[in-house]
């Protein structure tokens, strides 16, 4: 989906963020401003890439973007990615998935394994990083399912919780 796509479904998207975070690990209220501000910034990054599912109704987005190697779209990590980041999204190609969600009626019907492979199919054989809350133990079973590796462990400044980096190197086609 083209950036402008994405901007014309920014609502939906963001009904989809609210629903699909409302309750989560964590305990805190989806805040759908916040969210909607990530997402304005996000769409403006080289690379910028989106899927949803869904019909009428998303009921499903993921979205990502090339890694900036000057970090500067790590904004809990003033002095910069640490080293592990950096190490990772050294490649030019580097893909950040920044957001994979599907709404609670609609999970375990393999929607978010099918959103994750079609955001990253474009960016075969490049590395892929994502970022995972430490709580979230069924987000980290499903990226260990799909093929990803936790790489480490990032403590960004608060009140971002301790996050779990993931890697993911799809094989040449």
């Amino acid at each position: 989906m083209s950036r402008w796509q994405a901007d014309t479904q920014r609502e939906a998207v963001a009904d989809v963020y609210v629903a699909a975070y409302n309750g989560a690990v964590g305990g805190a209220a989806p805040e759908r401003e916040g969210f909607l501000r990530r997402l304005e910034d996000h769409v403006q990054r080289p690379g910028f890439e989106m899927v949803l599912a869904g019909g009428d109704r998303p009921v499903g987005c993921a979205y990502g973007f090339r890694a900036d190697r000057s970090g500067v779209w790590w904004p809990d990590f003033p002095e910069g990615p640490p080293l592990a980041l950096a190490e990772v999204t050294s490649s030019p190609r580097a893909f950040v998935v920044a957001e994979l969600m599907v709404v609670p009626d609609q999970r375990r019907r393999h929607i978010a394994t099918r959103l994750q492979q079609h955001l990253l199919a474009r960016w075969a054989p490049s590395p892929a990083v994502a970022l995972l809350p430490q709580d979230n133990a069924a987000a980290g079973a499903a990226y260990e399912t799909w093929g990803w590796t936790r790489t480490g462990s990032l403590h960004p400044v608060p009140p971002t919780p301790p996050l779990d980096l993931w890697t993911h190197r799809r094989p040449s086609a």
